[in-house]
């Protein structure tokens, strides 16, 4: 695995132990050669991250809608930086550039982000590993919704594992190089439905 997409908070969040686990995940990335991708922000635990794969001579890939940009938020120090026109462009370009996708705590846009490339696996428009760091216990109360999700038949139970968990960054990207995709979802009927 060459590189993979992180999307996590603008924001630092509650607790230093969020801010610990992204510099470990940085740290971790550049010493396996893993490019960071990410959306391209100096702030928050989006910051952290790709801080930490540059104190480690790692390589940085941001991409940022313009409009954020002209906030002044962009990192000035990134290996490459792209700057495109709207959400939906920097998300596809994280995608097209990504072998795998790691979900750090954050808010609604990273839901946003992680539900879309979950979906697109579901469909089988990409077979790329996505998994959360679950740190300090901050996705436990999505992951047992998942589970409730299935019980309610709303999930497929072979998509349950689709979405890896850790709370070691070595660990999960460990995970990441194992990954086998479930088979793709299809809504096909059998022969002898009409």
């Amino acid at each position: 695995m060459k590189s993979v997409a992180v999307f996590c908070g603008s924001s630092m969040g509650a607790s230093e132990v969020y801010a610990d686990k992204a510099k470990l995940l940085g740290k971790e990335l550049a010493h396996r050669g893993i490019t960071l991708v990410y959306g391209g922000s100096s702030v928050g635990i989006m910051g952290t991250v790709a801080d930490a794969v540059l104190a480690e001579d790692g390589k940085v890939i941001g991409v940022m809608p313009g409009f954020l940009d002209k906030k002044e938020i962009s990192h000035k120090h990134l290996t490459e930086l792209f700057i495109v026109d709207s959400m939906h462009e920097r998300k596809a370009k994280m995608a097209e550039l990504a072998e795998g996708f790691m979900v750090l705590p954050g808010g609604p846009g990273t839901m946003e982000e992680f539900f879309e490339i979950y979906t697109w696996a579901q469909l089988g428009l990409h077979r790329k590993p996505l998994g959360f760091l679950n740190i300090n216990g901050y996705y436990d109360p999505l992951l047992a919704f998942f589970q409730h999700m299935a019980r309610e038949q709303f999930l497929h139970e072979k998509y349950l594992t689709m979405a890896l968990v850790d709370t070691d960054p070595g660990r999960l990207l460990d995970q990441f190089a194992a990954y086998e995709p479930p088979a793709v979802k299809t809504y096909l009927k059998k022969p002898d439905q009409t």
